[in-house]
C-alpha cells in the first residue's frame, strides 16, 4: 500500500495533515499550529474519518496545552473540538481520554503529557486497523477457494485516508491484496461529496482492481449476482449494533438482505458507544446545503444514516468479529 504522506503526522511542535479536501486531484499537506487549526480541519473535511478524526482531537488537545494549560484553557479546548462533528464517537472518545490524562495533572506537566498521549492514540490507531485488516483477511479467505476473485462492495471511503493508517473497511481489502487473493471492489461513488473517488484513488495507488459506480447501482450489481458481500465502515455503534455510517449504507445493507449477501462492519473498538443505547440516540450531523449545489431549493443533507443491528452480519474490530447482538463482550 503506497502512503508516501501519512494522514497526520508530528513534525516537531506542530502536526502535518493530509489535506483530504484537495483530493483527489491534488495532493497536498497543511500544518497545523493551534487548536483552532485543529477545530478547522475536522469540521471542513480536510481530515474525516472518525479513527482519524479522535486522533487530530487529541493532537488538538495536546497543541492547546503548548499555549495554555490552566484549566478554563483545557475545558475550553475539549468544548470546542467536542462541537466539530457530532456523529463520530472517536472524536468524543479521544477528548475524554484526554480529559481523563490531563485533568489531574499540574498545569507543568499538561504540555508534554499531552503531545505523549496524542502520539499514542494515533500509534494504537495504527496497530488497531491492522488487527482488523488479519481479522477480515479470515473472511475473505473463505471465499477465495472458489477459484475466481472475491467481488467486494464497500460506500464511501473507510481505507487509510480516514485513518492514521490501514483503515478499516479497507483494511481486509489490503491484507487479501498483500496475501495474493484475487480480488475485486466495487467502489460507491458516495454523494454528495464523492469520498468513494477516495477510495478509487487508494485502490489504484495499491495495485487493487476496482470499479467506482453510482450509489444506486449497487443494488442492480447484487441482484445480478455480481457481489459476494460488502463491508463498510462506522462512525458509531450503538451498544445494541446499530450502526452509523455514511448516507447511503443503510440501503446497501437492505438490498444485501434481499439478496442474501453477508454484510460487515469494519471497526475498531473505541467506535463503540456502550453509553448510547441503539440507532435512534445517535446524532445525525446535517451538512452545509451548498454540498448539494442546489441553489435556491429546499434541500435535506444528512452526511450519514443508521443500519439497524439484523441488517449486519458481525462488526470486525482488532479484537476479532462479533456478531451485532454480543458486542457487550467487548465492553
Amino acid at each position: 500500500m503506497a502512503t508516501e504522506i501519512g494522514t497526520i503526522v508530528e513534525d516537531g511542535d506542530s502536526v502535518l495533515i493530509l489535506d483530504q479536501t484537495l483530493l483527489p486531484t491534488r495532493l497536498a499537506q497543511v500544518r497545523l499550529s493551534t487548536l483552532s487549526e485543529a477545530a478547522h480541519a475536522i469540521r471542513s473535511m480536510q481530515v474525516r474519518g472518525a479513527p482519524l478524526i479522535g486522533a487530530t482531537a487529541a493532537y488538538g488537545v495536546a497543541l492547546a496545552m503548548r499555549a495554555d494549560a490552566a484549566d478554563a484553557a483545557l475545558a475550553a479546548c475539549l468544548a470546542t473540538l467536542a462541537q466539530t462533528r457530532p456523529t463520530a464517537v472517536n472524536l468524543r472518545w479521544a477528548l475524554a481520554r484526554m480529559a481523563a490524562l490531563l485533568s489531574p495533572l499540574p498545569q507543568a506537566q499538561r504540555a508534554v503529557a499531552a503531545w505523549r498521549e496524542a502520539g499514542e492514540i494515533a500509534a494504537e490507531d495504527a496497530a488497531t486497523n491492522a488487527a482488523i485488516g488479519q481479522h477480515g483477511l479470515t473472511v475473505l479467505r473463505q471465499l477465495a477457494i472458489r477459484g475466481r476473485p472475491i467481488e467486494l462492495m464497500t460506500h464511501c471511503n473507510a481505507g487509510w485516508l480516514a485513518t492514521v493508517a490501514h483503515g478499516t473497511a479497507l483494511a481486509p481489502v489490503y491484507a487479501a491484496h498483500a496475501a495474493g487473493l484475487p480480488l475485486h471492489v466495487w467502489v460507491s461513488e458516495t454523494r454528495p461529496r464523492n469520498q468513494g473517488l477516495l477510495t478509487a484513488w487508494e485502490l489504484t495507488r495499491a495495485g487493487v482492481a476496482h470499479t467506482l459506480i453510482v450509489d444506486n447501482a449497487a443494488g442492480l450489481l447484487m441482484m445480478q449476482g455480481r457481489v459476494d458481500l460488502v463491508i463498510v465502515g462506522a462512525d458509531r455503534v450503538a451498544a445494541n449494533g446499530d450502526t452509523a455510517n455514511k448516507v447511503g449504507t443503510y440501503l446497501k445493507a437492505l438490498a444485501a438482505r434481499a439478496h442474501g449477501l453477508p454484510f460487515y462492519v469494519a471497526a475498531p473498538r473505541s467506535t463503540i458507544d456502550f453509553a448510547c443505547t441503539d440507532g435512534a440516540a445517535i446524532p445525525i450531523e446535517e451538512r452545509d446545503r451548498s454540498e448539494l449545489g442546489a441553489g435556491d431549493l429546499s434541500v435535506a443533507n444528512p452526511a450519514f444514516d443508521v443500519t439497524p443491528a439484523p441488517l449486519i452480519t458481525a462488526i470486525i474490530s482488532e479484537s476479532g468479529l462479533s456478531a451485532p447482538a454480543n458486542l457487550a463482550q467487548w465492553r
